[in-house]
């Protein structure tokens, strides 16, 4: 205050009316202000900010680098000059209409709050990639929850702001949104959806990044690459993204690939029609030829049954041949089975694990096996069924012409 009065006193020495000295001396006291802030804000930023990155930087821990990272806490630092500027309006404009001091106070603690609210919304962030980087919650759909907390810090810090601006208790406001609970239910419907369904998917570990999903009604076959509050982000395995809202996963069903890749194998579960014409009793000839194949060592060594078909040994050769591969994993489900007879012939289904599990390579075991089958069926008398074709139908015309 001695230091107004004397600039004021300064002002009128030089010839200055009072009033217009009066006004001055305002103006330049809340210059002066304004200037002390700001140098506070440097002081905070390039010495206390620096001085606390030092710090963390020396610390083993991996959390306080990120959240005391240099964008979050620079949020933190802005709440400096609006502070100061709130705390000492009242000594620069001591002698004037509280309404004034009342009007720059009101609009520092908006400023004040929003740069709270900006602070908290990158803390949050910050928590979140702390804990996506831990090992226990990497691929939980924390993403939702986190984005849930940020818009409910801003709801609330808005309604702090219109109480302050319009001099109302903000516990009052709060009170006042209960009649129009059922608008915002309506207009924030799929947020409030997506966050109950982000709980349920994160609590019953349904869903996470990473997973494998289909849901072949929307067409979505792929990777989960982002869980959000309202979207869950799925690049299928053309390359294309889709989007779907969390809480259809909840309400829908979808297939789950993760167990599958956990577990001991990949079920590789396909048929191959066998001409029923060729189905025969072997000979003495046929069984002979059969004994001397290193896979059906143990299968004549045994009990077969007698009398033996063509398709019986087979069956059994095949599953030599199975048991024998090292991708195959022999401890689940490995078999070689006939199904129901159609017009078609008779599928001969091969039902097996592969210990590989990735797309492309398990895509290649399953053609080298069934490779190996088409070329084998033959040895055995045996003729895979095939519908007839145009050179078939011409040939069978020209054997009828000739005859």
């Amino acid at each position: 205050m001695e230091i107004l009065n004397a600039i004021k006193k300064l002002l009128i020495s030089w010839g200055i009316a009072p009033d217009t000295a009066d006004t001055l001396d305002h103006f330049i006291a809340f210059v002066l202000l304004i200037l002390i802030a700001l140098a506070a804000d440097q002081i905070c930023r390039r010495v206390v900010l620096e001085a606390v990155a030092r710090l963390v930087k020396k610390t083993k821990a991996t959390w306080d680098d990120v959240v005391f990272d240099h964008k979050v806490m620079v949020r933190l630092s802005h709440v400096v000059v609006p502070l100061i500027i709130y705390l000492f309006i009242p000594v620069a404009f001591a002698d004037t209409a509280q309404t004034t001091v009342d009007i720059i106070q009101r609009i520092c603690m908006v400023v004040i709050i929003l740069s709270l609210l900006s602070f908290a919304h990158a803390f949050m962030g910050a928590v979140y990639t702390v804990y996506s980087e831990t090992g226990r919650y990497r691929n939980r759909p924390l993403k939702g929850m986190v984005q849930t907390v940020q818009v409910l810090i801003w709801l609330v810090g808005v309604i702090v702001i219109i109480g302050e601006l319009t001099g109302q208790n903000p516990l009052n406001l709060l009170a006042s949104l209960g009649a129009m609970s059922a608008v915002l239910m309506l207009v924030f419907k799929d947020t409030i959806m997506g966050f109950v369904s982000g709980i349920q998917l994160s609590a019953n570990n349904m869903l996470k990044v990473g997973d494998w999903i289909k849901m072949a009604k929307y067409g979505v076959d792929g990777t989960v690459t982002e869980v959000t509050l309202n979207t869950v982000k799925v690049r299928n395995w053309d390359n294309t993204v889709s989007t779907l809202p969390p809480y259809l996963l909840v309400s829908d069903s979808f297939e789950n690939w993760n167990a599958m890749r956990k577990s001991g194998g990949r079920r590789i579960k396909r048929s191959i029609n066998i001409d029923m014409h060729s189905v025969r009793f072997c000979t003495p000839e046929m069984l002979e030829k059969y004994r001397k194949m290193p896979l059906l060592k143990d299968f004549f060594e045994g009990s077969p049954p007698e009398p033996l078909t063509n398709l019986g040994v087979l069956r059994a050769y095949l599953v030599a041949y199975l048991r024998s591969l090292p991708v195959v994993n022999t401890d689940l489900h490995c078999m070689v089975r006939q199904l129901q007879p159609t017009e078609h012939g008779i599928p001969l289904e091969l039902y097996f694990f592969s210990r590989i599990k990735d797309w492309v390579p398990y895509e290649g075991v399953q053609s080298d096996v069934f490779d190996y089958v088409l070329a084998v069926v033959p040895e055995f008398g045996l003729r895979i069924f095939q519908a007839p074709g145009g050179d078939d139908i011409q040939a069978l015309i020209g054997g009828k012409e000739a005859k």
